[in-house]
């Protein structure tokens, strides 16, 4: 059992992580399926142990990986192939971790059974929108669990989402290369953004895929195989070109910076002008996903914490380096 463990831990991948609404837990979701929560405030204690950086419970949430989570103010969410699950969190620190349900969003065959591997909040509506191998934004009210719309307009995979709250607009990447905008009040695709097309940002050997996005208002950052690039989303222009190489798989606005990580070991740092202000390295040889525990509850857990191609979850308690690191 040792041996298989361990080899599990070798071939661990860690694609979502999402912080409990107190903001003192961390659930990190990994490619057998499993889910781990880690204890913040006990890891970042000044009484920390070994043990601390340990789950303080896992438990198998799906049958294939994990591919994203998102924490309302009571429950967990987590997508798999093919369905979204709910999971009390007062639940799951009792160790009780018992599903409160299951869906399946509406597939045009019963032999279907897409990748969720993006799933997004959005709090005015009280409902999800997931998105992944079916091409197609799927929006569930999290109130009565129905699925109430598909917004259509990817011809392939999609990757990413991200709201644009005062619009209010979601914007979606994918496989075919286009940013997409949809009002959520009409369900209608209002702008693309074909990213590749734009000289500057074109990566041939990379391909066209955009494999993570972000927005802050009039702005939004995009990358994976064309270049990070920040947009002025009224003008459809682009307006900094990020000089990194690397294809990058997640990317978020953080105060003045834009942070960003993919290919590699490192955390990215970027000035919005396009210099790269530091790059931190952690434990995994590439990383898939980065969380900021940014809950005002728990002003002491505030941590930026990094995932991805290891069994390890790196802890950043401020930009500029790896404080420890969480494992499975």
């Amino acid at each position: 059992v040792e041996v298989f463990q361990a080899l599990q831990r070798l071939h661990m991948t860690i694609f979502s992580q999402s912080v409990s609404p107190c903001g003192k837990f961390l659930a990190a979701g990994n490619n057998y399926g499993q889910i781990a929560i880690f204890s913040l405030s006990a890891a970042l204690s000044s009484e920390a142990k070994e043990e601390s950086k340990k789950p303080v419970v896992t438990f198998q949430a799906h049958d294939g990986p994990v591919y994203s989570m998102v924490s309302t103010d009571r429950q967990l969410l987590s997508a798999g192939d093919g369905e979204v699950k709910s999971w009390l969190w007062v639940e799951i620190l009792k160790k009780g971790c018992k599903e409160l349900w299951r869906r399946q969003p509406p597939y045009r065959t019963s032999l279907e059974v897409p990748e969720i591997n993006a799933l997004l909040l959005v709090p005015k509506e009280n409902s999800l929108i997931l998105a992944g191998g079916d091409c197609q934004l799927h929006t569930m009210d999290l109130e009565t669990g129905a699925f109430t719309r598909a917004l259509r307009g990817h011809t392939d995979y999609i990757h990413c989402l991200a709201l644009r709250e005062r619009s209010p607009e979601v914007l979606s990447g994918g496989e075919d290369g286009a940013v997409r905008l949809w009002d959520l009040r009409t369900a209608k695709e209002v702008q693309t953004i074909e990213v590749y097309k734009h000289e500057e940002c074109s990566r041939p050997h990379n391909g066209r895929w955009i494999g993570c996005l972000a927005t802050d208002s009039d702005w939004m950052v995009c990358g994976g195989g064309p270049a990070l690039t920040l947009w002025h989303l009224r003008s459809s222009t682009p307006t900094t070109i990020f000089p990194m190489r690397a294809p990058q798989k997640h990317v978020t606005f953080y105060q003045d910076l834009i942070l960003s990580a993919g290919q590699g070991r490192c955390v990215n740092q970027w000035q919005l002008s396009g210099e790269l202000k530091a790059q931190v390295p952690g434990s995994s040889p590439g990383l898939l996903s980065l969380s900021l525990n940014q809950q005002p509850a728990a002003p002491e857990c505030k941590v930026l914490t990094a995932a991805g191609n290891s069994c390890r979850v790196d802890v950043f308690t401020n930009l500029g380096y790896r404080a420890f690191s969480l494992s499975f």
